[in-house]
């Protein structure tokens, strides 16, 4: 079968679904095809005139149509008319139109028709919108976040770059580093490192991920940064080139060598501290009782009517708990046990203080609560005058065989315990109970308290760390427990009771370890040959 020629035409015109003007200058008439008459939804005899009445075209697209339009009307003006304006139709809504048009001139080179076609591409014009827009966000993005984006080719030469490395790289505007490659900008040895690092993602497509880098020549100020380096693909995914992001570490570095700096002075300074602690630690183990009095004086120690024992347990190389037993002529001893508030350097001063003033007080040992007395007198104006706040617990034992007496006094701390021929109690303070703390007030008052020696078995005094050790269930220990530990030993020696202290109280807290110093300090009485027990 055979078509005319504007049989094909025809066919064509409706596959690309564009409608044909024809517009005859000398009579300013138009003629307009049935596809534009649909476009603009008007009957032939209602269609406008598209070339004069310029007010269907959008204000913002009026002066390009315009000056398009006189370009090809001028004599000897161009040949082809292309616009693309946003025309409003009959129904008032605006659409987007490619318009094309061939110019046909006469002899003196006068327009004298004008023919072309018009197409719909509101379409294609929302998408590339929708593009542009796109673009400008990431573009607003990538030169407004404080890093360094670029893009590079296979020959390493800049294709995209943000503001951020234009300023890091000492430019004004984009073009200063299109083009441009890391050896207009960096010494030999960083750029030949960095062409390297390109070649080898470009090879393998493989990423270099977060690693710091020295940038800038020598003699330059320092610049460090942390980069980041990928293989740049295309729509097809076949490499083009690659692109990085690198951001400013410098501060940080600098930082880091700084911290380093003081850390290993730190480190300095702490290690003759620790060496000074160390001698600390070793003159207050020092000072705890190696050799126990033996009572009465010059007897055999194994024929000691009073026999000692101890458990030393500091949580920290200085401790704030200690303990001292003491010849108090040649029948009698005593024991004092102390507890300075808090832990560390602070509370091993306080004990140097106590045992300075201890000897100072020897004169008034076997007097429990006279004792106290010069102990906290001597205590306050320390720490008065050094405007200073602690105090210190502590418990007095004096154990007199020559007048069969025990007798005790307590300055803020908790009772001694003692097991008797009848039973296991706390030793008894009185109505007022202890009396303050040490250091505490400088016109405190102690009272000494007198119990028969010889119904003694044991007698164990401790600090607060044992029994205030509390169980999974935060249920403290306390003293009641510890009365029963001490009873339950009865059958023992004095040593077994105090590893049987320890082993119940840990036992009970289901730990290997306390969490508070520990000092426990016992006194056994054997019974005369013959005794009841």
């Amino acid at each position: 079968m055979s078509y005319h020629t504007g049989d094909r035409l025809e066919l064509a015109l409706r596959a690309s679904n564009e409608g044909i003007w024809d517009w005859d200058l000398m009579t300013d008439e138009i003629q307009y095809s049935g596809r534009i008459l649909r476009f603009f939804g008007c009957r032939r005899n209602a269609m406008p005139h598209l070339f004069r009445e310029l007010d269907r075209i959008h204000e913002e697209d009026r002066a390009q149509f315009q000056a398009g339009l006189e370009r090809v009307l001028a004599p000897e003006g161009e040949q082809l008319l292309a616009v693309e304006p946003r025309v409003r139709s009959a129904r008032g809504r605006w659409r987007y139109y490619r318009i094309r048009g061939i110019v046909v001139r006469d002899e003196r080179g006068e327009a004298v028709r004008m023919a072309g076609s018009m197409i719909d591409i509101s379409r294609r014009k929302e998408v590339e919108g929708e593009l542009l827009d796109e673009r400008h966000l990431m573009r607003v993005l990538i030169d407004n976040v404080p890093l360094n984006i670029y893009f590079k080719d296979l020959e390493s030469r800049f294709t995209l770059v943000n503001q951020s490395i234009v300023r890091w790289l000492g430019g004004k505007k984009e073009d200063d580093l299109l083009g441009r490659t890391d050896h207009d900008f960096f010494d030999a040895a960083h750029a030949d490192q960095a062409r390297r690092d390109e070649e080898q993602i470009i090879e393998t497509g493989e990423p270099i991920l977060g690693y710091v880098e020295r940038e800038g020549a020598e003699g330059e100020e320092e610049k460090w940064v942390l980069t980041t380096k990928m293989p740049w693909p295309d729509r097809k995914g076949r490499t083009i080139g690659t692109f990085g992001v690198s951001g400013d570490v410098t501060e940080l570095v600098t930082t880091q060598r700084s911290l380093a700096e003081v850390a290993a002075k730190l480190q300095q300074r702490n290690n003759e501290m620790e060496e000074e602690l160390s001698l600390a630690r070793e003159v207050q183990q020092a000072l705890l009782p190696k050799e126990y009095p033996v009572v009465p004086a010059g007897v055999a120690p194994t024929e000691s009517r009073l026999v000692f024992g101890h458990r030393y347990l500091p949580i920290s190389g200085m401790a704030g708990d200690f303990f001292e037993v003491i010849p108090s002529g040649d029948q009698a001893v005593t024991l004092l046990i102390c507890d300075v508030m808090g832990h560390g350097v602070r509370s091993a001063i306080i004990v140097s203080m106590l045992r300075g003033l201890l000897e100072q007080a020897r004169m008034a040992a076997t007097d429990p609560a006279e004792l106290l007395t010069m102990l906290n007198g001597g205590l306050h104006s320390i720490l008065k005058e050094a405007r200073v706040t602690m105090f210190a617990t502590a418990f007095v034992v004096v154990a007199d065989l020559e007048r069969n007496e025990l007798r005790y006094a307590s300055a803020g701390h908790p009772a001694g315990i003692v097991r008797t021929v009848d039973g296991t109690k706390i030793l008894f303070l009185g109505e007022e109970g202890p009396g303050p703390g040490l250091g505490l007030f400088g016109d405190a008052e102690y009272e000494t308290h007198r119990v028969a020696l010889d119904e003694i078995r044991h007698l164990l005094l401790f600090t607060d760390g044992i029994y205030e050790v509390e169980n999974r269930s935060g249920e403290a220990f306390l003293q009641d427990r510890l009365v029963q530990v001490v009873e339950d030993a009865r059958d023992g020696g004095l040593e077994e009771m105090l590893d049987s202290v320890l082993e119940r109280v840990l036992s009970f807290a289901g730990s290997q370890q306390f969490d508070d110093d520990v000092c426990l300090l016992g006194m056994a009485l054997p019974p005369p040959t013959g005794a009841r027990s």
